[in-house]
């Protein structure tokens, strides 16, 4: 008898070694190798030989029709989605312990149940009366929704394939199904991919829309192999803080829409609620007239946002200061602050920097530079910038205002929700149109606006800022003066 071969697995990654060791040299995860049998994923009658089937050829010139698409009865879901399900696909929602997807998919399965299609949801981790106490929480108990609490795939897709097929399936979540084909335990990588593997042949064959729930690991990236993700049609993630009442729906990918549209919700003790103008969210509890904050036009996909960018520069008293950043990229902080300190004389080296989005919105594009170095600024030398007033703009590592995309809606945008002016690119101002109802100020080069800012800018003793001969401030000279340490800067006469 031939000798069983077995192979050591990542249970993080997916990873195949012929012997095991502590760490995983593809994901770079500890103990995280599991011993498998790789010829036990597949039964011996089917590891059989046999004569395949032959199946039709299609040419390149047929007749090609739109994928029709269904409303999930909610709108935000459907915006990141594309548009609604199409007719067998297969989405994976991921995201954090808690953080509202079990909340969301019963709602969607709610709705198409009360908008007369068959939906639904199937729990591998909590029994049937477990979501009917979260049902008639969120006031959905009397939606005509199927239940049931099975972990097998072969039970799940012969009860599925009796009577009408479902127009949507929720499987919550893929790493507790198992099947027979495997005998790994479930959760392992091959279970994850065989389980799937199986569903996803059931929705294409069937047309039904299936949604697996996938968890996440530490990082915040979807655990189990990452073959599932190539497999299905698109992967979608639930963001949020646990503690902001803000949720986001983000894509990652979608072969049947864009992955830049987000869908954006507000948890409630009714369940999650649909933010349609998420700016007025977001700048609903703004102080006015703090420094250190200032407005950023953003755009999400075809959607334009507001939101506020907090900075807070503090002397330190640390060898080397701290830089801690909350919804950006910390990477761009750090080029912004190369570019004040290399060419605007902005001194950061004695100072710790803290930079927040408010409401727990992550940005992702770099059209807010502008905003940031603003914020920064305006810390530093505490002067509040003008409240009627949103930036947006990419900086260089020249120092240049370079000129960002879709500046007509972030405008709009900014006028709906009362803002009067707007600091952009110089060579964005002609994008704008002179019917955009707000005043318009270009700025080229960075050095200009740090300049505009430090004129207002007073110490933290409440003294104006120093004036030159001519009775002007003195723009960088103020920044320098300001950036040092109140105990090491000398007073002159």
């Amino acid at each position: 008898m031939a000798k069983s071969t077995l192979s050591f697995v990542c249970q993080n990654c997916g990873a195949a070694y012929n012997r095991w060791q502590g760490k995983c040299d593809s994901c770079g995860e500890w103990n995280t190798l599991a011993e498998e049998d790789p010829t036990g994923s597949v039964p011996v009658s089917i590891r059989s030989k046999r004569k395949g089937r032959t199946f039709a050829l299609e040419s390149l010139s047929g007749k090609t029709q739109d994928a029709p698409r269904l409303s999930s009865g909610m709108a935000e879901l459907d915006r990141v989605t594309g548009g609604g399900f199409v007719r067998g696909s297969v989405l994976l929602v991921g995201g954090d312990p808690g953080i509202g997807k079990s909340t969301l998919l019963t709602q969607a399965t709610s709705m198409m149940a009360r908008a007369g299609h068959r939906a639904v949801y199937i729990s591998g981790e909590e029994a049937v009366a477990q979501v009917r106490l979260r049902a008639e929480r969120l006031g959905l108990a009397d939606a005509p929704v199927q239940l049931a609490s099975e972990t097998s795939v072969e039970d799940i897709v012969s009860t599925l394939s009796e009577g009408a097929v479902p127009r949507l399936i929720v499987i919550d979540s893929i790493q507790t199904m198992w099947t027979d084909t495997v005998e790994s335990a479930p959760g392992t990588v091959t279970q994850v991919r065989a389980s799937a593997q199986a569903l996803i042949r059931f929705a294409k064959k069937t047309g039904a829309t299936i949604i697996l729930v996938g968890h996440v690991t530490k990082d915040g990236q979807i655990a189990g192999p990452r073959v599932v993700e190539h497999m299905v049609d698109a992967v979608l993630s639930f963001e949020g803080e646990g503690s902001q009442q803000f949720r986001i729906l983000r894509s990652a990918k979608n072969r049947f829409g864009a992955t830049d549209e987000i869908g954006v919700f507000e948890m409630t003790g009714l369940g999650l609620r649909e933010v349609t103008n998420p700016s007025e969210l977001f700048l609903s509890e703004r102080e006015l007239g703090s420094p250190g904050t200032a407005v950023f036009a953003g755009i999400e996909g075809t959607r334009p946002v507001l939101v506020e960018l907090q900075a807070l520069v503090a002397p330190t008293s640390l060898g080397t200061p701290r830089r801690a950043v909350v919804g950006w990229d910390p990477s761009r902080l750090s080029m912004v602050l190369a570019v004040l300190e290399a060419h605007c004389g902005v001194k950061l080296s004695g100072h710790d920097v803290y930079l927040n989005v408010a409401g727990g919105l992550r940005i992702q594009e770099p059209a807010a530079d502008l905003a940031a170095a603003a914020a920064l600024v305006s810390s530093l030398v505490n002067a509040p910038l003008p409240t009627d007033a949103v930036y947006f703009g990419e900086i260089s590592l020249s120092g240049a205002i370079r000129p960002v995309a879709q500046t007509p809606a972030r405008l709009k945008e900014a006028l709906k929700l009362g803002f009067g002016r707007a600091i952009l690119p110089e060579s964005a101002r002609g994008d704008g149109g002179g019917d955009s109802g707000l005043a318009l100020n270009s700025v080229g080069n960075l050095t200009t606006l740090v300049a505009e800012i430090a004129a207002r800018g007073t110490p933290r003793g409440g003294r104006a800022a120093p004036r030159d001969d001519q009775g002007g401030s003195r723009g960088a000279d103020a920044v320098e003066k300001n950036a040092t340490p109140a105990r090491f800067r000398r007073e002159t006469s």
